[in-house]
């Protein structure tokens, strides 16, 4: 698996850098192509060492230490000893919609993050089982994948609104056909930066971390629970966050005129349930 995610993040670094030299060709030929190449080349450098600033900066992360909130950092803490793992940085995102992530480029600098909405409307054994599985993923170094593909997928649609600028504007002095590739380009790259996420991000990765997260937590009933019941409120209160990181929570984010079932990351919620009933009553 290890070795699997590190080919992954190869290729998407790769393609984040020929995507940047082809539409610095699209804009400006062969200068264009070598400006393209730095901005690339600068974006590969943010994306592996910052992206999960980045992840945490998106979603308005705050560190919390043992004298803000003693129980979680306790139950970390508890969770990652089990598991083998250094302790991670603990973070809470000020959003209502209930949900978690983990992120960082390895078990040394991972974090781990929740929302004020997790703390207010979760008991502390289902946010024991959401944790679990979040340290899952640091554990089988699925965090670095997820979150780099997350920030490509949001300088993919990035680069396509800069097409769109900068040929718009050549179009309207000098009749370039720029400006219509450009409006073409923002339409398809969105839907493109989802199918990348989803290539690059396996939907069976979440029923292996469901797996060990119901192992660490001591009860998959645990984390079933968590599961059923963010399904109930996600419902009811949508997560209004950057859809290009919606693979990296625990349960992707619903919103409004979505199309999450067509580029979905995740499993369907009764799939992870009933795996978790099956584990728990094989113990």
């Amino acid at each position: 698996m290890r070795f699997m995610n590190n080919v992954k993040t190869v290729f998407l670094l790769s393609g984040l850098m020929g995507l940047c030299m082809l539409i610095g060709y699209f804009a400006g030929g062969p200068r264009g192509m070598f400006f393209g190449l730095m901005f690339g080349g600068i974006g590969n450098i943010v994306a592996y060492f910052y992206s999960d600033k980045i992840a945490i900066a998106a979603m308005r992360g705050q560190e919390v230490t043992r004298a803000d909130l003693p129980w979680l950092i306790d139950l970390v803490e508890r969770l990652a000893q089990r598991g083998g793992l250094p302790m991670p940085r603990v973070y809470v995102c000020p959003h209502e919609a209930p949900n978690a992530f983990a992120t960082g480029r390895n078990p040394s600098n991972a974090a781990v993050a929740v929302t004020q909405g997790m703390l207010r409307h979760f008991p502390q054994e289902e946010i024991e089982g959401v944790l679990a599985h979040e340290l899952a993923h640091v554990k089988h170094r699925d965090v670095l994948i997820s979150t780099i593909a997350a920030v490509m997928a949001g300088v993919i649609s990035y680069a396509g609104y800069m097409l769109l600028f900068f040929g718009g504007g050549r179009d309207r002095e000098g009749g370039s056909p720029l400006g219509a590739i450009g409006a073409i380009a923002v339409v398809l790259l969105a839907p493109i930066a989802a199918g990348l996420i989803q290539a690059a991000i396996s939907r069976q990765r979440e029923f292996a971390a469901d797996s060990y997260g119901g192992e660490l937590c001591g009860d998959p009933r645990k984390l079933a629970g968590a599961l059923r019941r963010l399904q109930a409120i996600n419902e009811r209160v949508p997560m209004k966050t950057n859809p290009a990181f919606n693979q990296m929570f625990i349960m992707e984010p619903l919103s409004a005129g979505d199309m999450a079932s067509l580029f979905s990351t995740h499993p369907k919620t009764e799939e992870r349930i009933a795996a978790l009933m099956r584990q728990a009553a094989g113990r």
